[in-house]
């Protein structure tokens, strides 16, 4: 087994001032993805998970951004889409809360490439977007949120076209190809701007407008994630969606079974704190 217990100490300071910050600016988040398994199903971690998701409504996440710059104490910084490669490189369109003293990996021109700021533990933030009641109108915001993602994957520092089957690779290659002739902060432009077009509007379903393509499929009721509840979580308790069974299911469907052995691993190889405070 994996001795986490220094990422996941690392992680959890991340959590809790996340959560101190939402607490006193009275914003709401909740835990997502596999942290919100952690505390469903291990009132904390995943044994072998070794970083830490959060989700926040645009309106919720326009707050925090104002204040986490001031907020955050010394050694955590919010890291934005549009702060890789001095403004042209892509990752991807998730912003993080990184911890600076660690390292998971050995320095190489790919980390070069994004600045260093990709080789710390973090926390993801995921966005949830107001997504059109209409099946045509969600169809084509998630199809945006798609192809936008395709074509700034052309500023990535490579691409690994095996992960593919024939037809994506020729969609991903003719996307990222066409990509490379778009400046990326247009793209980062674009992708903010409809992801909240729908913002001022109550509608009844809503999605994460900035996670991976191959996870647009999940579509969420609005009073699922709007409505928090609290949860324990290692030594403390943080906010969950209220309907946090539906949320998991969604995304993983059955998410109180195991994954088989050979996948409960972490995601990166090497994790060094640098330092312990």
């Amino acid at each position: 087994m994996y001795d986490l217990t220094s990422a996941h100490r690392a992680n959890l300071k991340m959590l809790k001032e996340i959560d101190r910050i939402c607490r006193k600016y009275r914003i709401r988040y909740t835990l997502d993805s596999g942290t919100l398994i952690g505390a469903v199903r291990h009132q904390g971690f995943i044994p072998w998970d070794d970083d830490a998701d959060v989700a926040m409504t645009r309106g919720n996440f326009e707050a925090f951004l104002k204040v986490a710059g001031r907020e955050l104490p010394e050694g955590m910084e919010l890291v934005m889409p549009n702060q890789y490669h001095g403004g042209k490189g892509f990752f991807d369109f998730t912003p993080r809360i990184i911890y600076v003293n660690s390292r998971i990996r050995e320095e190489d021109g790919e980390m070069a490439y994004y600045d260093g700021k990709l080789n710390h533990l973090w926390v993801d933030i995921f966005v949830l977007d107001a997504l059109p009641d209409s099946t045509l109108g969600a169809w084509i915001a998630k199809g945006f949120q798609a192809g936008i993602y395709g074509l700034a994957m052309g500023h990535r520092y490579s691409l690994d076209y095996g992960k593919y089957p024939v037809h994506q690779k020729l969609l991903v290659a003719g996307l990222a190809g066409l990509g490379r002739l778009i400046p990326m902060k247009w793209l980062i432009w674009m992708q903010n701007t409809f992801a909240r077009k729908d913002r001022k509007k109550k509608t009844k379903r809503i999605f994460y407008s900035n996670y991976q393509p191959d996870y647009l499929y999940v579509t969420l009721e609005r009073p699922w994630s709007t409505r928090v509840v609290e949860l324990p979580f290692e030594d403390t308790r943080l906010m969950c969606p209220e309907g946090w069974e539906h949320v998991l299911s969604q995304v993983y469907g059955d998410y109180k079974k195991l994954p088989p052995k050979e996948q409960q691993s972490p995601s990166h190889a090497q994790i060094e704190i640098l330092v312990e405070e």
